[in-house]
């Protein structure tokens, strides 16, 4: 997916930000260089003026005689590398410094994105996701199975805990694997701690790698953004609520912790509903049964999620406490 046009132009002002940084760091290296070297600024006064004939006698078609000028410039540019060198300095010292030697902080290369504009790309949408420290651990590098124990066994499955585990991280890959081909939603339910949201995360990570952009909510953050936005006017409020319903991934995360009221219940509902018209992913997490999930939010609403989404089913004992007995690990 390409940027939307607020984020394309927060990249662009990056680049902007850069190529104005490092003029002023050339222009104060130039001014100590002169202050410490007069004859630096004389011979940058003679380069120019030199390059200034040479340009007036290729547009006159004139001929410069026995005088070389290509000659001169490159004396007079040796001498200021030595000139430099000899004083301590290094023989680039004057020169314009970019933070992408390939694209000279233009961010592109040949009319296509230079491979460091990509990066800030990613690196925006990781900022704009409310997730970017998070997924430096969590993440498919980091998902244990061996915290799904074996002599768990669901009922209504036969599976245990560690296959069923298995299954939901087969299908998060597959949801990874086909998102910009296949549009699908899902919803993640079970009890707490049993890795719902590091499993949203992990697709989250894989996605905004790939250039998608993805916002994560927990329930009550969004429920009150939206209540925000209905006494708002501002541009910002107004493009934030804009970005829930386009945005690649909403990850709406601890459905049934927020109170739960008339406003919540009918936002919820225009939110799924409306990225499903605009084909747009989303993934819910709850800690919520079935039953008492469509109690919360409405028969409706619970309809139009079971007809739109997978539903992923995790179980077994809570992740937090294990790794807590475990010193962490």
């Amino acid at each position: 997916m390409s940027l939307t046009n607020s984020q394309y132009d927060a990249v662009l002002r990056l680049y902007q930000e850069k190529q104005l940084r490092h003029k002023r760091e050339q222009d104060q290296r130039i001014r100590t260089a002169f202050e410490k070297l007069p004859r630096l600024e004389e011979i940058d006064r003679e380069v120019a003026a030199l390059s200034l004939k040479k340009a007036r006698i290729l547009l006159s078609k004139q001929t410069a005689g026995d005088f070389d000028l290509d000659a001169a410039i490159r004396e007079l540019a040796e001498e200021r590398r030595v000139l430099l060198l000899s004083h301590g300095f290094p023989e680039d010292f004057l020169e314009l410094r970019y933070d992408c030697s390939v694209c000279r902080d233009t961010g592109f290369v040949n009319g296509q994105k230079c491979g460091c504009f990509r990066r800030a790309e990613i690196s925006l949408l990781y900022t704009q996701s409310n997730l970017q420290e998070i997924l430096k651990e969590e993440n498919f590098d980091h998902f244990r199975l061996d915290y799904y124990g074996e002599d768990l066994v669901s009922p209504s499955s036969g599976l245990t805990a560690r296959e069923t585990a298995s299954r939901a991280l087969s299908c998060a890959r597959e949801f990874v694997l086909n998102f910009s081909s296949h549009f699908e939603n899902i919803c993640l339910y079970g009890d707490t701690g049993v890795g719902k949201t590091f499993l949203s995360h992990c697709i989250a990570r894989e996605l905004i790698e790939q250039g998608f952009s993805v916002i994560y909510f927990t329930a009550f953050d969004l429920f009150e953004l939206l209540e925000q936005y209905r006494f708002s006017s501002s541009k910002d409020m107004e493009e934030t609520h804009q970005h829930i319903f386009d945005c690649d991934l909403l990850i709406l995360d601890d459905l049934g912790t927020e109170l739960t009221n008339s406003f919540v219940a009918s936002q919820f509902f225009l939110c799924v509903n409306e990225r499903i018209l605009r084909k747009e992913s989303t993934i819910l997490s709850t800690n919520l049964s079935m039953e008492q999930f469509a109690e919360v939010y409405s028969e409706r609403t619970f309809s139009r999620i079971l007809s739109n989404y997978k539903m992923i089913h995790l179980f077994g004992n809570d992740i937090r406490i294990q790794k807590r007995l475990t010193g962490g690990k």
